[in-house]
This record gives structure tokens, sequence and C-alpha cells, in this order.
């Protein structure tokens, strides 16, 4: 390694340790100590699962910092991995004005994380791939940029908490939301009691229609199958299970329930996550969930259709769930109301939302409640003004990000929750602080699911990887 490397590893490694002992009290190493423009003084950043949120969203979303360079890229689709190197390579040979070749593919996460030069890593992978790989780098020593929602399970969501808390590295969840004022600025507003006691939140999703039967198909040689469906039982490979072979549209897996719960986890972990901001109740759950939902009855695509889940708190506020509602957060209180919404803003072309008339981007039932002014005594939250820069800011100055893992575990946890209210078309009770349903064995075994023991996630300090493919 070159000195530089060195430099930069040290300070990253040394910052991480001294925050994990004076929590709140930054080290930031300022730009005389490298050079401003020096090769340290950058996070080198590795990108694994280079499909449609990471080419629109995720790699834009850091490499406009200067103090960011994407030096690697993973997919187990070799042709969307070199796409990657292409795209990462151009954007770099533009904004230098010079011939640029400086990134390395890789078709493995795991032998990316063993790159010493790497400081951090986005992940941007389907679902079911989130945690396993969150928890190999957080014990490979790096940071993360994780994609929502938080897990496949509420285990594996726990033992990915547990797993960051005990390596010291920072982690960003993927909820964008809270690094926009609109959805900050509302849960002030609740917060601050400008619409008086709170009584209930609506959550509006969209929605996904189910699909026909699909053929089996021959495994392109550019794929490893096998590893793509990593924890998640074998099943014939069909196009329309995975993503596309040409092009970055919207991939099929996001409707197969073997690999995600559908748009109560997709787009439910961005909205219930901030109703919890703004409820104060992000490190807590519900104590009783409800409701009910239409499943597709055949087709390669299974998740939830039409459906409607209710939850109360235990400060008796009480959620209610659909995709039968305008898209967005509706805070009900005892003097009022607000809805936010992300207006016309969407993530990718392909976004479910981007097809649908926008919302207003923030409402309420008196203009003179979102004219209000947040006092320098009242609750303010933190500011984020973009969420991969402030994940960037945090690997720094090892402060909390807006969007922490444990709060991301709490969102999707809830998610999970109103998901298993649907499968089982009754009434649950749920203990946050055991995580566990209170004496009902059949909603408990929706905790975890089976996994390949190939892919397995190992829960203890191991910092073994699973058994190569």
């Amino acid at each position: 390694m070159s000195n530089q490397s060195i430099n930069r590893r040290t300070f990253l490694d040394l910052s991480a340790k001294a925050a994990a002992i004076a929590v709140g009290f930054p080290t930031i190493v300022p730009a005389s100590v490298f050079g401003k423009n020096a090769p340290s003084n950058r996070i080198n950043i590795g990108a694994i699962g280079t499909g449609r949120i990471s080419r629109g969203h995720d790699m834009p979303g850091v490499w406009q910092y200067e103090n960011a360079n994407i030096m690697a890229v993973c997919d187990l689709d070799s042709n969307r991995a070199n796409d990657a190197k292409k795209l990462v390579n151009d954007f770099y040979s533009k904004k230098t004005g010079k011939d640029y070749d400086g990134v390395k593919v890789y078709t493995d996460y795991r032998e990316l994380l063993t790159n010493k030069d790497i400081d951090a890593v986005i992940v941007s992978t389907p679902d079911h791939w989130h945690a396993p790989i969150v928890i190999h780098a957080v014990e490979a020593g790096k940071d993360v940029y994780m994609q929502k929602p938080a897990s496949l399970t509420i285990s594996e969501g726990r033992m990915m908490a547990d797993a960051v808390k005990r390596s010291g590295r920072i982690v960003q969840v993927g909820s964008q939301q809270r690094s926009s004022k609109q959805f900050r600025y509302a849960a002030e507003l609740v917060r601050n009691g400008r619409i008086g006691d709170l009584k209930t939140v609506y959550v509006g999703l969209p929605g996904d229609p189910g699909g026909d039967e699909e053929p089996q198909m021959p495994v392109p040689k550019n794929l490893n199958y096998d590893m793509w469906l990593g924890t998640t039982p074998e099943v014939y490979y069909t196009e329309k299970r995975v993503h596309p072979q040409m092009g970055y549209d919207r991939p099929g897996w996001l409707r197969c329930e073997q690999f995600g719960a559908g748009m109560i986890t997709g787009w439910g972990a961005h909205h219930i996550d901030c109703a919890h901001w703004a409820m104060d109740t992000e490190h807590t759950g519900p104590v009783e969930i409800w409701g009910k939902a239409d499943f597709p009855k055949s087709g390669l695509w299974n998740v939830h259709g039409i459906f409607q889940t209710e939850a109360l708190y235990k400060n008796g506020v009480k959620m209610v769930v659909s995709n039968e509602i305008p898209n967005g957060i509706k805070f009900e209180g005892t003097k009022g109301w607000i809805f936010v919404s992300r207006g016309d803003a969407s993530v990718t072309a392909s976004d479910p939302i981007a097809k649908q008339n926008a919302a207003k981007a923030l409402d309420a039932s008196d203009p003179k409640i979102i004219t209000s002014v947040i006092g320098p005594n009242e609750i303010n939250l933190p500011i984020s003004k973009e969420h991969h820069g402030n994940w960037l800011d945090s690997i720094v100055s090892r402060k909390e990000p807006i969007a922490p893992v444990e709060i991301g575990h709490r969102s999707c946890s809830a998610c999970l929750l109103h998901h298993a209210a649907m499968k089982l078309n009754r009434k649950l009770y749920w203990n946050p602080d055991k995580e566990q349903f209170i004496n009902d064995p059949e909603a408990n075994k929706l905790l975890s699911r089976p996994q390949r023991k190939e892919y397995a996630i190992v829960a203890s300090n191991s910092k073994k990887p699973a058994k190569k493919a």
C-alpha cells in the first residue's frame, strides 16, 4: 500500500476508535494535512449491485462530492458490472477532461471487501441481499450506505443492526426522505404540537399488479444466478424473476415475495420511517397490528395487491396504511392535519409514483400551520441537505448519520409487521422491546425464513463470510 493509502486508512480507523470512546467529539482531518485535493483525502468507495437504483441514484449521489472516489464496482451480472465500470470511468473522464480507467470490476462482493484500499461501500442490491452484505462489510471494516428496506426479515434485521453496533462503523440507510426538507419540517410541526395531540397517521403507498406465469429460461452466462438467489430457495430462472438483460427498467424481483414483501416495504420503508420520525417512535414499534390484503392466486409476481392494515402504538396513536389512499403521509391531530409527500419528485424514471398525479409536497388544514416557524427552544430535528453527502460527512466526523441502521431496522420491522397481518388476516400483538409476537407461535414463525446453508447469515461475532460459491 502507498503512504497515501496508509494515511487515509489509518485516519478512518483511528477516527472510528476515537468516536467509540468519545461519542459527540468528532475527529476531522483538516485539508492541510494531506492537501485539499490529495488522493489520501478522499473516501474510496466500492459499489455493490449496479442496477437501476445504483446507476440512477446511488453512484451519482456519491460521485458528485469531491471527497468521494468510486474505485470499484461489483455485480453478479458481469454485463452490468462492466457497464458500471464504463459509467464511472466516463464520468471521471468528463470531469477531469482526461482519459480515466481507475475502476476495478468484481463479480463477488466478498472479494471486493478484501481490498484494503476501499474505505466504504454502497449496497444497492435486491432486498434479500441487504443484511448479509452489510454484516460482512462492517465486519471487514467498511462504512456502508445501504438501500432500504433494511432487511428481508425482522430477525436478520436485528442481526444486522447488532453487527453494525459491535463494529462501530458508519451505516446510512437509504431512507432519503429524511434529507428532504418538507418531511423534516412536517415532523417538527407534529412534534411541536402545531396540530394539537396526534391521533391518527394515514400512510398511502403505491401498488403493484400481479403478472402472468413465466416460462423457465436458460441462465445467462453473464449471471451467477445461484449466488443471486442467496439465502432464498432454489427456483428456476426466468428473466422477469430477476432483472432485464437489456436495459435498466424496473426489475421483476420487486414483485416476488421470495426477495421482498412488495410495496409495504418498498415504499413503506420511506413513509413509515418518516411517520415514526414525527411520532417520536423511531426506536420502538406498534403494539397491535391488524389488516387484510389481496394476493395474486397465480402468476410469477405474487406480492400483495390492494390492502389496508392498521396499527396501534403504545402512545395511543393509530396508523392506517393502504394503497387506496393518496401517496404520502397525513397526520391528524386534535387541532388540524398536515399532509406531506414527495410532490412531483421521483428517484428513477421507472418509479411507480412518476406515473401518478403528484400531490402537494406539503399541505395542511390551515395554511398558517405550514408557515409556522419552529423556534430555537422547540424541538429541532437534525438537518441533512442531501442523503449521500450526509453519509460522507458522517464517515469523516464519525457522527451518526441522519438515517442510522437501528432506526432503519425499526422502520422496516414495522412494515414487516403490517405484512404479517396481511398474511395471517387477524389481529397481532407485538412486544417492541423483545421484538416478538405475544403468545403467538404462528406469527413468530414469520420473523425469519429458512436460509440455504451456503449463504446463511451467521448470528455471531465471526468475521468469516459464507462459503464461497
